[in-house]
């Protein structure tokens, strides 16, 4: 069973890698939605007042960045490098473009690309990170069970068949 949910999506049938990605991508997406209200503009604080607030709570994005975080840990450990960037942090991004898109703003006062595009490098930032550090994992996990060179499997004397062993595993890495 662990095999089915931890192995490498490369050796699993192509209708259970992609039910796997979509179900990433919707979790992705829906960890948006209900951390993060859709509507994302200041507005003051009470009638008349210059102060203004968002409706963003501190909470509600250290919940999204947690959520993303493990998703893109799990799926990096899966699947390919390009995967969990693509499914963990595209939806929120699109999500937030929208959302950003849907309001206008007076001209002087769009800032929203440039906001968008902040948060949009930050999250891929941390998705790249967490997705790293997970494939660390794996490879450590993976050469433990099928024997390679990190678990002893060969000889370390050089010859033209450790090199090609080693550079598989390494291939299998990557």
């Amino acid at each position: 069973m662990t095999e089915k949910l931890l192995g490498p999506l490369r050796t699993r049938p192509w209708p259970e890698r992609w039910l796997t990605r979509v179900l990433g991508a919707a979790l992705s997406g829906a960890a948006y939605l209900l951390c993060l209200p859709w509507d994302l503009r200041n507005r003051p604080g009470a009638t008349g007042s210059i102060t203004e607030t968002t409706s963003v709570t501190v909470l509600g994005a250290v919940l999204l960045g947690v959520a993303l975080l493990l998703l893109a840990a799990y799926l990096g450990r899966r699947d390919a490098l390009a995967w969990p960037l693509l499914l963990v942090a595209g939806p929120p991004a699109a999500l937030m473009y929208l959302s950003f898109h849907s309001h206008p703003e007076p001209p002087d006062a769009a800032v929203w690309p440039l906001t968008w595009a902040f948060f949009t490098l930050v999250v891929a930032a941390g998705v790249l990170i967490a997705t790293a550090v997970a494939r660390r994992y794996r490879a450590a996990d993976w050469a433990k069970s099928e024997g390679s060179w990190d678990s002893g499997g060969s000889s370390g004397s050089g010859s033209s068949g450790d090199s090609s062993d080693e550079a598989l595993s390494l291939a299998r890495w990557w």
